[in-house]
């Protein structure tokens, strides 16, 4: 496992980089006055490129590395200014948001350090102040909405649940520079297979969002924003990440930094209580569904009422009130990482939310597409399993019989895969496999011609069961 690096040499990093248009691994170290040895420099520096918190530009000694702030561009649609990050969705949001990310792209030297301001929080009422307008609110409800209205909370989460805990777990976990790919989180979720070349705990990271969902939707009844469901919340989601043991599910008693950014976090272990509880009974009291998503979005990770993974915290817990209320979860599927990351320093630096709002709404509307797309999809036969049926018979088949479990069920799919099938439909039959054997349960097996004592056989070695 590659060694953990302290946030707080990785900030100080981060600090002298901003403080310069562009800096060589010579200068940082001249800049840092701590005697840090250049290789160790360089591999956190690396570190820091891969994670895109930096941008490198050139090779060898002459290399100069840069704070990831000037990859966007400004375009005019409708009379409305709208940014475009390079290499990434665009999405569009108003004169205001593009205020907030001009100020946030600016230099950490040129923008004014700020504390926690208390009042943030104090101004909101529950059910008078809003976010959201009512007519964002009527928008998000009436493309969120599912015919599982009015049915036991959790019910269309339950419905989709194998979709959710991919798209969720990996786009999540994609925001905090997880570079697992949505396939390699599939399989690590599904089989347990981690991908070659990765480190340890970006495999952790997602495995740990798959147990905090897989939590929310079992305990749809019973989560809602008080210290049982967000404290467990965290404690899941942060499981064998920190460096404390004790620190997963407990409230923060150190001293914390944003990374590239001049907030300075409340650091008074008292008043982080106080604000979480004000928070957590904020949060409760409001009625409309999306408003107290977008309220946690918002409050959570301005807090940091945890040692770490605030704004993952942030993300999941605000699908409870989607999950309670059989609306369409909010995934995360698509949104950009740097426009994501510069809408929450946006709240960080200037309590302003216009533009996390823009991300929150177009978000929410890629979400709601995304599990449209999924209803619509299932009826029309597929010309790929049509042509590979017997190709799937056998090798499901062989699987069952075995009976092999997760891991040796994704190994053999590899590797019958590479054997048998073309190097053009290789890759997709593997995928298209992986997703048939996942579907098989007791209604649907005797189309691989598989018997009912083999079928329970190998579901006692696909679970882990003893006996």
């Amino acid at each position: 496992m590659a060694r953990r690096i302290s946030e707080e040499n990785l900030q100080a990093i981060m600090d002298a980089v901003g403080a310069e248009e562009g800096a060589t691994a010579q200068q940082i170290a001249r800049a840092l006055r701590t005697g840090i040895p250049l290789r160790t420099l360089q591999y956190r520096l690396k570190q820091l490129v891969d994670g895109g918190r930096l941008v490198k530009e050139g090779k060898g000694p002459s290399a100069k590395y840069r704070l990831p702030q000037a990859e966007g561009a400004e375009r005019v649609i409708g009379g409305e200014a709208r940014i475009t990050p390079q290499g990434e969705l665009f999405v569009p949001v108003a004169k205001a948001s593009v205020a907030i990310q001009t100020y946030v792209r600016k230099p950490i030297a040129a923008r004014k350090p700020v504390g926690y301001r208390r009042e943030f929080l104090d101004a909101y009422r529950p059910n008078a102040t809003a976010y959201l307008s009512s007519k964002e609110r009527e928008h998000l409800l009436r493309i969120g909405s599912q015919p599982a209205a009015g049915q036991p909370a959790g019910t269309y989460a339950r419905q989709i649940l194998d979709r959710l805990l991919i798209d969720l777990s990996w786009a999540s976990s994609r925001l905090e520079g997880n570079t697992y790919s949505l396939l390699e989180t599939k399989r690590l979720i599904a089989f347990g297979q981690h991908a070659e070349g990765k480190d340890q705990l970006e495999a952790q990271m997602i495995l740990n969002h798959k147990d905090a969902i897989e939590f929310l939707v079992g305990q749809a009844h019973d989560i809602t924003f008080n210290r049982y469901t967000i404290l467990n919340l965290h404690a899941l989601l942060a499981n064998n990440l920190l460096a404390d043991a004790d620190a997963p599910g407990r409230l923060r008693r150190m001293r914390v930094g944003i990374s590239g950014s001049v907030f300075h976090p409340l650091e008074v272990p008292q008043l982080i209580e106080e604000c979480f509880d004000q928070i957590l009974a904020t949060a409760a009291a409001i009625n409309d569904p999306f408003e107290q998503a977008f309220f946690v979005m918002v409050q959570f990770p301005y807090l940091q009422p945890f040692d770490d993974v605030n704004k993952r915290v942030s993300r999941l817990a605000a699908n409870i009130p989607f999950i309670r209320s059989n609306l369409v979860p909010l995934s995360f599927m698509d949104v950009p990482r740097q426009t994501y990351t510069e809408a929450m320093l946006g709240v960080y630096e200037l309590n302003k939310v216009d533009f996390l709002k823009d991300v929150f709404i177009w978000g929410y509307e890629r979400s709601a597409s995304r599990y449209a797309a999924v209803r619509q999809s299932l009826g029309e036969p597929d010309p790929f399993r049509l042509r590979h049926r017997t190709a799937f018979r056998t090798l499901i088949s062989a699987i069952v019989r075995e009976p092999m479990n997760k891991p040796t069920a994704a190994d053999y799919i590899a590797k019958w895969s590479h054997d048998n099938i073309e190097a053009a439909d290789r890759e997709k039959f593997r995928e298209t496999a992986e997703t048939e054997l996942l579907a098989l349960h007791a209604g649907n097996f005797a189309r691989y011609q598989i018997r009912p004592s083999e079928f329970e056989a190998w579901q006692r070695a696909w679970t882990g069961e003893t006996h």
